[in-house]
C-alpha cells in the first residue's frame, strides 16, 4: 500500500462537491483502491522511467549537451513548449546560458544579470518562480519569445552540492516554457519538475566526479611529458614540450594555437617565449610587444580598468575570455585581422602568478566559439602554465650548462698559459702576453657569470660590432682547440668588414658564434683541415661566415635548417636567431661546409620606437 487510504478518503469526502454527489463511504474506498492501482501506479511508473532516463544520461557528454537532453525529457513529460538552463557564475555574478531544448543557444543572450531577472530570483530564493503571463511579467525582458508561441513559464531551481569545504555550490535555474496564456500551474507538475531537476543534479555531480579524475589524469600526463623530455639526451626543449602537451587539451578546446608570454620587469613589454604551432610567420619566438599596444594585456596586468561591453568578453580574476574578437575593445586591430585570417573565434588569456606577481601570460586561440570554461578546465590550464614556466627555466638551465663547456675549457687553458708565462718571464711583460691572457680570463669569467644570470635575465640590448665580436669568439675557440690537443687545424681570419653594427643582447650573439665555431671544429675530419671566419655587408644585412673542412649531405643540411638537427647547440642557435630576427644559411662546397649568419644592420630609430 503506497498511500494512506483512510487519510486520502477523508480528504476527498471533505470536498463540498463530493459531499453532494456521494455519501456511500464504502464505494469511495473501492474508488480509492482503483485510483491507486490504475492511476497512481501508472503515474509513478512514468515518473520512475523519466527519472531513469535522466540519470542514465552519459556523463561523458559536454555539460550543455547533458542539460539539453535532460530538458528534452522534462519538456516531453510536462507537455511543455521548450526549456532552457542558466548557471550562476560567481566570478562574473551573471547567469550564464548553459543549454536548451530545442537547442537555441545562438539566439539566446550569453548571460543575464543576477539582479532583476527570473533566473536570479530562483537562484537567490531556491524556490520555483511561476509566470502565468510572460507579457505581464516585469522580470522577464525578452517579450519576443511570445512570437514563438510561448506565453507562460516555470522557473525551477537546479542545485549541485559542493564536494569540498572551499568550493561553492553550483546553482542555476531550469526555465520551462508553455504555450498557454494565463496558465494555472498545479502543485503536482511543480513537484514533478523539482524531482526531475534533482535527478539532473545527480548526473552533473557524477560528471564532476569523472571530471576530477580526468583533471588528475591530465596533470599526470603533462608532468610525464616534461619528465620524458628530461630523460632525453637533448634535455628540455620548449618546442617538444608544447607539441606533447597541446594534444592533451584536445577534448577541452579546439585550438588553433597556444602561446606563452613573459612579462618584462617594467610591465612595459611582453615577450613571446614559446608557441604552438611553431611556424615562421605564425609564432615569432622572441618577439616583443609593447603592453600599451594590446588592451587585453593591459587589463590582465591591472594597468587599465575594465570598461568594455560584457557581451563580448568574460572578465574574471582567474582568466579573460574574449567571446567576440571583432567587437571586443580589448583586441587590437592587428589581432582582429590575424584572428579573421586564421579562423580564430575566441581567445582565452590566463595570467600566471609567480610569488604574487604576474610574470607570464598563457594565451589560447580557439577555433570554436567558447562561451565559458569550467573551473576544472581553468585548473588544467593553470597547471599547464605553471609546468611550462618550470620547463622554460629547465630549458635555460640546459642551454647555460651546454654553453659552459667552451668558456670553461678556454679559461682553464689561458690560466695555464698565464702561469707558465709568469714562471718563465717573471714579472716582465714586454710582449704583452700576460696582459692579454689576463684580459681574456677576466672576459671569460665575466661571461660565465653572465651565463649564470642568463638563467633568469639576459642583460641589456645594445649596439654591437659584429666583426669584433666574432674575432673575440674565434680567439676563445682557438684556445679551446689548443687545450683539446686537436692537430692539423689551420685557422684563418678575415677579411673583415669593420663597422657592421647590429642591435642585440651580446650574450645571445656570443652563444650563436660559440656553438657554430664549436660545431665547425668538431666537424673537421680527424686528419685535419681548416677553419676560417670572415664578415661582410650584404644590402641591409650584416653577415658572418664560418667555414670548415668537412662534407655535409643535402639531407643533413635541410634537416639542420629546419631546426631538426641533433644536438642542443643547433637548437640554441635556431632559437636565438629567431629572437635576433636574423637568418642562417648553410652552403656546401666540394669538401667544405659554410654557415652564413645574417643579422639586420642596426638602425638607431628601431630602438626609439
Amino acid at each position: 500500500m503506497l498511500i494512506n487510504q483512510e487519510y486520502l478518503l477523508e480528504s476527498i469526502m471533505q470536498e463540498p462537491l463530493i459531499k453532494e454527489c456521494f455519501q456511500d463511504k464504502e464505494r469511495w474506498s473501492i474508488l480509492v483502491e482503483w485510483i491507486e492501482k490504475h492511476v497512481l501506479f501508472e503515474f509513478l511508473g512514468q515518473i520512475s522511467r523519466q527519472v531513469d532516463e535522466i540519470v542514465d544520461i552519459d556523463p561523458d557528454l559536454p555539460e550543455p549537451r547533458i542539460l539539453e537532453k535532460a530538458t528534452q525529457y522534462i519538456v516531453d513529460f510536462l507537455n511543455a513548449h521548450s526549456a532552457s538552463v542558466r548557471i550562476y557564475d560567481p566570478q562574473t555574478e551573471q547567469m550564464l546560458s548553459y543549454g536548451s531544448y530545442p537547442s537555441d543557444e545562438n539566439q539566446r543572450k550569453t548571460y543575464i544579470p543576477l539582479e532583476g531577472s527570473i533566473a536570479g530570483e530562483v537562484v537567490k530564493t531556491r524556490e520555483p518562480y511561476l509566470v502565468p503571463d510572460i507579457l505581464q511579467e516585469k522580470l522577464y525582458d525578452n517579450k519576443s519569445v511570445i512570437k514563438k508561441g510561448v506565453n507562460s513559464l516555470m522557473g525551477i531551481p537546479l542545485e549541485i552540492t559542493r564536494f569540498f569545504p572551499n568550493e561553492r555550490d553550483m546553482v542555476g535555474v531550469i526555465q520551462i516554457y508553455f504555450r498557454e496564456k494565463g496558465r494555472n500551474f498545479t502543485p503536482l507538475e511543480i513537484q514533478v519538475a523539482n524531482v526531475l531537476s534533482k535527478r539532473l543534479s545527480f548526473v552533473i555531480a557524477r560528471k564532476k566526479i569523472l571530471a576530477m579524475q580526468r583533471v588528475n589524469d591530465k596533470k599526470e600526463a603533462i608532468v610525464r611529458h616534461i619528465f620524458r623530455n628530461l630523460g632525453t639526451r637533448g634535455g628540455i626543449k620548449m618546442k617538444e614540450v608544447f607539441n606533447r602537451m597541446i594534444p592533451e587539451l584536445a577534448d577541452i578546446v579546439d585550438l588553433q594555437s597556444c602561446s606563452l608570454f613573459s612579462v618584462a620587469d617594467s610591465y612595459t613589454d611582453v615577450i613571446l617565449e614559446a608557441g604552438y604551432p611553431e611556424e615562421r610567420g605564425y609564432h615569432g619566438i622572441g618577439k616583443t610587444f609593447p603592453v600599451r599596444s594590446v588592451p587585453s594585456f593591459e587589463l590582465l596586468l591591472n594597468l587599465r580598468e575594465y570598461t568594455g561591453e560584457s557581451a563580448y568578453e568574460i572578465v574574471t580574476p582567474s582568466y579573460l575570455l574574449v567571446l567576440d574578437i571583432q567587437r571586443s575593445e580589448l583586441i587590437s586591430e592587428g589581432l582582429r585581422k590575424f584572428a579573421e585570417l586564421h579562423r580564430i573565434n575566441s581567445i582565452l588569456y590566463i595570467p600566471l602568478n609567480v610569488d604574487g606577481e604576474i610574470r607570464h601570460l598563457l594565451v589560447f586561440d580557439a577555433l570554436d566559439q567558447k562561451k565559458r570554461y569550467t573551473d576544472d578546465e581553468i585548473d588544467i590550464f593553470l597547471f599547464m602554465g605553471r609546468e611550462l614556466i618550470k620547463a622554460q627555466k629547465m630549458e635555460r638551465l640546459d642551454d647555460a650548462l651546454h654553453d659552459f663547456k667552451n668558456p670553461a675549457i678556454a679559461t682553464a687553458g689561458f690560466a695555464k698559459r698565464l702561469k707558465k708565462l709568469l714562471e718563465i718571464n717573471g714579472i716582465s711583460d714586454e710582449q704583452g702576453d700576460i696582459h692579454k691572457c689576463a684580459d681574456i680570463l677576466l672576459e671569460e669569467t665575466t661571461r660565465l657569470q653572465n651565463l649564470s644570470l642568463g638563467l633568469y635575465k639576459i642583460g641589456k640590448a645594445e649596439e654591437v660590432d659584429l666583426s669584433n665580436l666574432l674575432r673575440r669568439r674565434f680567439e676563445i675557440n682557438k684556445e679551446a682547440i689548443r687545450e683539446q690537443l686537436k692537430k692539423n687545424i689551420t685557422l684563418k681570419e678575415g677579411p673583415f668588414d669593420f663597422g657592421l653594427r647590429v642591435w642585440c643582447y651580446p650574450i645571445h650573439l656570443e652563444r650563436v658564434f660559440d656553438n657554430l665555431l664549436n660545431n665547425a671544429t668538431k666537424a673537421i675530419p680527424p686528419g685535419g683541415g681548416m677553419l676560417t671566419i670572415r664578415t661582410y655587408k650584404e644590402g641591409e644585412w650584416a653577415c658572418a661566415m664560418i667555414t670548415n673542412t668537412g662534407y655535409i649531405s643535402e639531407e643533413d643540411r635541410i634537416r639542420i635548417l629546419e631546426g631538426e638537427g641533433e644536438g642542443r647547440g643547433l637548437y640554441i642557435i635556431h632559437r636565438i636567431m629567431r629572437l635576433l630576427k636574423g637568418t642562417i644559411a648553410i652552403e656546401r662546397g666540394e669538401n667544405t661546409t659554410t654557415f652564413v649568419v645574417r643579422l639586420p644592420l642596426f638602425a638607431k630609430e628601431e630602438t626609439e620606437r
